[in-house]
């Protein structure tokens, strides 16, 4: 076989222009690299996940024990001891490395001041969450990476589709389109394509969900998985990912379900009966059952709540309060201030009784009323012994009319894909390193079970720098 034939050249091919793939090329390009960034969507929807997410990423302050964080973090799922280091060592940098470029880094007040897994050893590394302009969301990271690759005079080409690594002799030389345009990467190919979460059948197959609407972006469709895939990548923690309490509207992204000061209410499977503490912490995909953190929610359920919690506000958070979402941010979705529009278009549904309430939820009438009997005399003991629900949490489901509300598992974001050493560089089955190929962010998630607030932001841009100064240091540009 002859020798590839390739339309163009540079160094370093970025795929995606999120925060690790934006991360990569500004590095590449600091270290003398030549840089084409391909993002497959257009101008107007790019940027993936990083785009719509609270766009915050968390502050190490100790290194040494950021390493404990993140094994205890990793649980039985433990990650290899390279990638360890790496991580706790660049992710103490991501502040310093942003104002240097020039952008306005300060800790979010509001969100993650304090780490949501306090008890794990290792936990007291974290000292917050810094984000653009002191500021959750509302585009600020993405917008500024963006402004600093213009800047740069980095070449970023939307609407363009990556389709196939090419390889010669087992390496990856390069990139081919969607419209069959190969471009060579002398140091490499950094893949920051982002998850799978918009793909089904990667999202049935792996993470077992078949019911589960989006957070974040369309786009996240698992490229990356399947261009690393058919050359030989091997694939680390595909099950683990993130999910929270969510609507779905539409066939598009759903919305957040929040539920922070309500307390009249209660969730009900399929079978009309509870089955766990309505109120269990979330923290990023994880509660706290069965003495054990626990993946939650993985199916659907009902909410029922009566018309003291109608009133009392409304059931996901306006983009004001938490800025978060493809819904939200893109499409401008706003959910009603009383709930009362989610009403009048039979999102919500209303009864005037349970045994209605039933019928309208399609279970069995007697069971969720002795469902609600048995809730409502938990809440007058002050004691639930079925589930440990805090008694400061309990409030009967008992003024009328009765409200159902169909709660999806929305999915946030899947953690797995090629497997990467500590250097970003993507590895086979047997371990051996694919020479020329690399992969930041979402698409390779270094988290293999439980994570904080602000970490997958953190990891993007981590590795995303490892990525493009080991890229950029392969292809020659620097020693």
């Amino acid at each position: 076989m002859g020798a590839v034939r390739f339309d163009e050249e540079c160094d370093v091919v970025v795929v995606g222009v999120g925060a690790a793939g934006s991360a990569a090329a500004l590095s590449a390009h600091a270290a003398g690299a030549r840089v084409v960034v391909l993002e497959k969507a257009d101008a107007a929807t790019a940027g993936g996940n990083t785009r719509v997410s609270g766009a915050g990423w968390f502050i190490n302050r100790d290194p040494e024990r950021a390493a404990v964080f993140l094994r205890s973090l990793c649980g039985p799922y433990p990650v290899a001891d390279d990638v360890v280091e790496a991580w706790s060592r660049e992710t103490a940098l991501n502040s310093e490395w942003l104002r240097a470029l020039g952008a306005e880094v300060g800790a979010s007040s509001q969100y993650h001041t304090e780490p949501e897994y306090g008890t794990l050893d290792g936990s007291d590394c974290y000292a917050g969450m810094d984000t653009v302009g002191a500021q959750m969301g509302e585009f600020r990271l993405y917008d500024f990476l963006l402004g600093a690759l213009t800047g740069a005079g980095i070449d970023v080409r939307f609407s363009t589709a990556a389709e196939e690594l090419v390889t010669e002799a087992g390496t990856v030389t390069g990139v081919e389109t969607a419209g069959g345009h190969r471009i060579r990467a002398r140091g490499g190919v950094v893949l920051a394509t982002g998850g799978f979460a918009a793909n089904t059948r990667m999202v049935r197959d792996y993470l077992g969900l078949s019911d589960a609407p989006i957070w974040g972006s369309p786009h996240s469709t698992g490229d990356g998985h399947r261009m690393a895939q058919r050359i030989g990548a091997d694939l680390w923690h595909m099950d683990n990912m993130m999910t929270i309490t969510g609507v779905r509207i539409d066939d598009g992204p759903g919305v957040f379900l929040a539920l922070w000061a309500a307390r009249n209410y209660l969730f009900i499977g399929p079978d009309g009966r509870r089955f766990v503490d309505e109120t269990a912490e979330n923290r990023h995909g994880h509660i706290s059952r069965n003495g054990a953190l626990e993946l939650f929610p993985l199916r659907p359920f009902h909410l029922i709540f009566d018309e003291r919690m109608r009133a009392a506000g409304p059931l996901s958070p306006a983009r004001e309060v938490l800025p978060v979402g493809w819904k939200l941010l893109m499409e401008k979705f706003s959910w009603s201030a009383d709930n009362s529009d989610e009403i009048a278009s039979g999102l919500i549904r209303r009864a005037d009784t349970i045994a209605e309430l039933a019928t309208l939820a399609d279970v069995d009438p007697a069971t969720l009323e002795r469902t609600v009997v048995r809730y409502n005399n938990a809440c007058e003991i002050g004691r639930d012994d079925g589930f440990g629900r805090s008694p400061a949490t309990l409030a009967p489901v008992s003024e009328p009319p009765f409200y159902v509300l169909d709660v999806a598992p929305l999915l946030g974001w899947s953690n797995g894909g090629p497997r990467r050493d500590g250097r970003a560089r993507v590895v086979d089955v047997d371990g051996t390193v694919i020479a020329g190929l690399y992969a930041a962010g979402e698409v390779s998630s270094t988290y293999s079970w439980a994570k904080d607030g602000g970490f997958h932001i953190a990891d993007a841009l981590a590795f995303g720098r490892i990525a493009g100064r080991e890229a950029a240091r392969r292809g020659g540009t620097i020693s």
